[in-house]
């Protein structure tokens, strides 16, 4: 006799290895990098602070400026474990749920959008087998996240490298099951990755103002923050085991309201009703219905990018005693940021930082052809008077348009933060268009030519963030550095304005979405 809950869960396995192998290339990219981030840090920070004395003052800084501790966190111990966790720690968090978020998303809301649930559910599956797998997949990507930092750190304490790890995959899990939540209350997958990502955001929102005003976490925004019980674990600082239970309690929790919820509803269906859309003059255009579908990404990073530009530009004039008169950590900067001044540095450096992140937010906007057309919705459009490239060219001029857009706000909000003239500082966020451009033309090409092996884009856009940076900090050199587009701009707004690779670059972005779309027009679509 078999219990009611077996029926629901059969095909499960099944499911999990099919997960996994569409995902063979994405789990180890993200994985990859965010443990490739976190176990580089020891080493760069012993030859940024490699005395006691040295590890000292940096805790006696960090205890006074409020605007790093948002911006990174507290700091809870000057052993070199302590300040890598306080140093990638966050961050690395936010990129454990990010990548749980996209697993979770593509494996329950995209198949049924695309049709493929159903298909699947035809057969002999549970209802609540595609929801298992999911998370499941989910749960291999954290869990091999965590083996990797409990390995990789175990030298500089075990005890705390488990911490760390576990801290990190629970992030992930936690996040994992709210995109489970945010997957059954939507109809696409769209807003879905959009719901769970302003989860996510709120969560960093919340724990940056609460680490503002304490300097021990004790704030309760800060507990209010799953990445808050992230610092609050405090690796390799007499750390907190009891944080744990309240990731297993959160997870636990989450994942039972979303296994209720995909119990109530039937495939395709959501509980969030979807709004009818405009007349259809406000559509009549290809441009105007990609900018109907990509609206509120390009909201959404520019209300980002603008509230981190006023972030970083607020903390420039402390970056000066930050670094103080250590010649290790002066020297990275400039070589991120130019060798114009300490405050022209850390502006340049903020600067390329936000170019390496706005080549994301290009390659998601580019790769939505992709998306309409695998999902079938590109089929009927182009059955009607719209030709391929006046198709593609609505949602192109969104993805390349969009980016000079985040990169101007990006810069307003670093001359309000900052308090400058903001001429210089929108020249230099401009100059970074050119390297996205880069990046969002390779994405087209890849598009254009080799439809299957578009999403591959993602891991040019990770390996660029990676040289981009860790790079500097890993003193990696030139010729591993040049192969990144934004190693070959200015370093401005401190540095001499070099108009030859910035055209350079725009000239091969225009090369490259010109073969994409070539190889369009010429090719059958892929459903």
């Amino acid at each position: 006799m078999t219990t009611t809950a077996s029926p629901s869960l059969a095909g499960t396995g099944t499911l999990v290895r099919f997960a996994l192998r569409r995902d063979r290339v994405l789990i180890p990219v993200w994985v990859g990098l965010n443990a490739l981030m976190v176990l580089s840090m020891p080493n760069t920070l012993k030859g940024l602070y490699g005395t006691a004395a040295e590890r000292a003052d940096l805790l006696r800084q960090m205890s006074a400026n409020s605007s790093f501790r948002a911006l990174i966190g507290p700091v809870f111990d000057d052993s070199l474990g302590a300040l890598t966790a306080w140093r990638v720690g966050v961050y690395a968090g936010l990129l454990a749920a990010v990548t749980s978020l996209l697993i979770v998303v593509r494996h329950t809301r995209d198949e049924e959008e695309s049709g493929r649930q159903e298909l699947i559910a035809s057969g002999a599956v549970g209802r609540r087998a595609s929801l298992t797998s999911a998370l499941l997949a989910a749960g291999v990507a954290n869990t091999v996240l965590a083996a990797l930092v409990t390995a990789g750190l175990a030298g500089q304490g075990a005890a705390g490298a488990a911490a760390l790890g576990l801290g990190l995959a629970a992030v992930g899990m936690l996040f994992a099951t709210t995109a489970a939540i945010a997957a059954q209350l939507t109809e696409s997958a769209r807003l879905a990755r959009g719901l769970t990502s302003a989860v996510l955001g709120a969560a960093f929102v919340l724990r940056a103002a609460g680490d503002s005003t304490t300097t021990d976490g004790s704030s309760a925004l800060t507990w209010l923050s799953p990445l808050g019980w992230l610092e609050n674990l405090r690796p390799f600082a007499d750390e907190r085991w009891w944080v744990l239970p309240l990731f297993a309690a959160a997870v636990a929790a989450q994942a039972a309201l979303a296994y209720g919820l995909a119990g109530r509803r039937d495939v395709g269906m959501s509980f969030l009703a979807t709004r009818p859309g405009p007349p259809s003059g406000r559509l009549g255009t290809a441009g105007a219905l990609a900018w109907r579908l990509q609206r509120g990404a390009v909201l959404g990073w520019s209300a980002g990018f603008l509230l981190t530009g006023v972030v970083y530009g607020s903390m420039a004039d402390g970056a000066a005693e930050l670094v103080g008169d250590n010649e290790r950590a002066r020297e990275i900067l400039e070589r991120m940021g130019g060798r114009s001044g300490v405050t022209d540095a850390f502006l340049g450096s903020m600067i390329g930082m936000l170019g390496l992140l706005a080549a994301l937010y290009a390659v998601a906007s580019v790769l939505r052809l992709h998306g309409e057309e695998t999902s079938g919705r590109a089929e009927p459009v182009l059955a009607g008077a719209v030709g391929r490239l006046r198709w593609a060219a609505g949602h192109l001029l969104i993805a390349f348009g969009g980016t000079v857009l985040i990169m101007l706000l990006a810069g307003l909000g670093l001359a309000l933060g900052h308090g400058r003239q903001a001429g210089p500082i929108l020249g230099a966020c401009l100059v970074q268009v050119a390297g996205v451009w880069v990046v969002g033309g390779l994405a087209v090409l890849l598009h254009g030519l080799f439809p299957r092996s578009a999403p591959a884009a993602w891991g040019v856009a990770a390996a660029v963030l990676l040289i981009g940076w860790i790079g500097p900090a890993l003193d990696l050199p030139p010729t591993v550095l040049d192969l990144s587009p934004f190693g070959h701009l200015p370093k401005l707004p401190g540095g001499d304005m070099e108009w030859a690779p910035v055209l350079t670059l725009v000239g091969i972005a225009a090369a490259l979405v010109a073969g994409g779309l070539a190889g369009l027009r010429r090719r059958d679509l892929t459903t």
